[in-house]
């Protein structure tokens, strides 16, 4: 886990040390792990580069632990992306058409002269059930992600708790 101290001296995060000086952005307990792990898969698929910038501002509103909330959300990369962004579509056409298992259209050939005008008919056509598809996504994995860590975390404690009171 990175330190407070190495986190902001990325001129990215630097302009917010002042606001995540508080003892709950990096004490870890049950509550505020499974939040942050929450807040890092939904803020995962925001576009590109502001993931981890969502993330941190997320972290601050719902007050978890800091380090954690931007970790998970590198379970988005290269190789994940375009399947999470697939699987977003999908849910998004199939909660607008209902119609599920949809072929997600490719984008189609632009020439420069009509770049402006293909471009923005592809995505009112098909930008709209990824509009819709990645938040809903994002609040699957968030709710999934909050759940797997309350529980394995109970389960662990518990376990660890067992294991050394019978030693």
């Amino acid at each position: 886990m990175p330190t407070q101290a190495s986190l902001f001296a990325s001129p990215w995060f630097k302009p917010f040390a002042r606001w995540f000086n508080q003892p709950y952005f990096w004490q870890l307990n049950r509550e505020r792990a499974a939040s942050a792990v929450a807040v890092g898969m939904f803020c995962g698929l925001m576009p590109g580069p502001t993931q981890m910038l969502t993330a941190l501002i997320v972290a601050y509103i719902v007050r978890t632990h800091l380090p954690l909330a931007l970790l998970t959300t590198l379970y988005t990369n290269p190789l994940t992306y375009i399947p999470l962004y697939y699987c977003a579509y999908q849910i998004g056409a199939g909660l607008m058409d209902g119609q599920w298992g949809q072929e997600m259209p490719a984008l189609p050939d632009f020439t420069i002269s009509h770049l402006g005008a293909e471009l923005w008919q592809w995505l009112i056509r098909f930008g709209k059930p990824l509009l819709l598809g990645v938040p809903v996504l994002g609040t699957i994995l968030a709710i999934v992600g909050y759940i797997l860590v309350w529980n394995g975390w109970q389960w662990f404690t518990s376990r660890h708790t067992n294991t050394s009171g019978q030693k």
